[in-house]
């Protein structure tokens, strides 16, 4: 007779093996004294495996992680399931509602990890996150967006040093993934000091639907379960091996005015191309914005006017011999998930 797998436990709730169970954690209140929960789905699989958890909305306005998650817990079946999956849709519960980046008091919540429970709000709410769920997991999939008035094209970032990390974003299957170092007080940060492997998944921007990035994103995410062993499905139908980029680089203005846009995201780029024009409203001058380095373009401003000094093109940096392989695979990536359906 087959063991029977032993259920698994989150805040005094016991969720046994082949069964999706709601759970709600106590987190926060408001100034009203009304209480905020942390919504956990937790899908308990049948079978012996990793422990996967999904979040979103760790910055409240970053919205197609949320979408993703909602998909996800559609998609999943506890009875079909090797190992444990936690999803957690939104984690900055205070952000969501005021449909703003930070927390009350304009702190960073991806800043106030691992937290403390005699902390601040975004410090107890992190503390609890890290406490309760992310000690808990083996394997981290943390999705985002670009900030507010920026674009990011689909892309991974991770530290490529950590083998498990490395072929999770592999394995996530989008065109870019980008060595990024572990920045304190960060999800990332913590869960590598706990143990576990993360990766960020970086499409669209805040406060927007991106159906493109959403699929992508939830066909990344059971892409990297099927790699974990939880899940069996089909490979994804792009067939590519993603670009590794060690270094990115943000293109700056060096001149008050308008902003005449001459790329878009995914466009490859030679060091010393003209990729737009700051211009004057006037008419009068028009200087040219030039690309630092080779690379593909992975972040773009959407507002068309900026002051000297603000960040308008981020690019991620690829050798030359890579440009013509980088505009082939992100041309197959955009053509097929902007008609997937999923």
């Amino acid at each position: 007779m087959a063991r029977k797998r032993a259920p698994f436990e989150l805040a005094e709730t016991v969720i046994p093996a082949g069964r999706q169970v709601s759970v709600k954690i106590p987190a926060v209140r408001l100034y009203t004294d009304t209480p905020m929960d942390l919504h956990v789905e937790v899908f308990h699989g049948v079978k012996d495996g990793p422990t996967l958890l999904v979040c979103a909305a760790v910055h409240g306005d970053e919205l197609n992680g949320i979408d993703i998650c909602r998909r996800l817990i559609k998609k999943l079946n506890p009875k079909r399931l090797h190992g444990t999956v936690m999803i957690v849709p939104i984690v900055n519960v205070f952000g969501f509602i005021q449909q703003t980046r930070y927390l009350p008091d304009r702190r960073d919540l991806n800043r106030c990890f691992p937290g403390s429970d005699q902390g601040t709000v975004g410090s107890r709410l992190a503390y609890l996150f890290s406490s309760m769920l992310m000690c808990r997991a083996s394997h981290i999939i943390d999705l985002h967006t670009g900030a507010i008035h920026r674009s990011n094209m689909p892309q991974i970032r991770a530290n490529i040093k950590d083998p498990a990390a490395l072929a999770m974003a592999e394995a996530f299957h989008v065109p870019i993934i980008l060595h990024a170092k572990e920045l304190d007080g960060s999800v990332r940060a913590t869960a590598s000091k706990l143990g576990a492997s993360a990766i960020i998944y970086e499409a669209g921007e805040a406060l927007r639907f991106d159906q493109a990035a959403i699929k992508a994103g939830l066909n990344g995410v059971l892409n990297v379960m099927k790699e974990l062993g939880m899940v069996q499905r089909r490979g994804s139908r792009v067939k590519f091996e993603p670009l590794i980029a060690n270094h990115s680089q943000w293109v700056r203005n060096e001149y008050d005015g308008v902003i005449i846009n001459r790329i878009q995201l995914g466009s490859r780029v030679n060091k010393g191309q003209i990729i737009g024009y700051s211009a004057s409203p006037h008419g009068d001058t028009e200087h040219p914005i030039r690309s630092p380095i080779d690379g593909v373009v992975i972040g773009i401003s959407n507002i068309p006017v900026a002051n000297e000094g603000e960040a308008l093109f981020h690019i991620a940096k690829i050798s030359t011999e890579q440009i013509t392989e980088a505009g082939e695979i992100v041309d197959s990536f955009i053509e097929d998930f902007d008609t997937r359906v999923l």
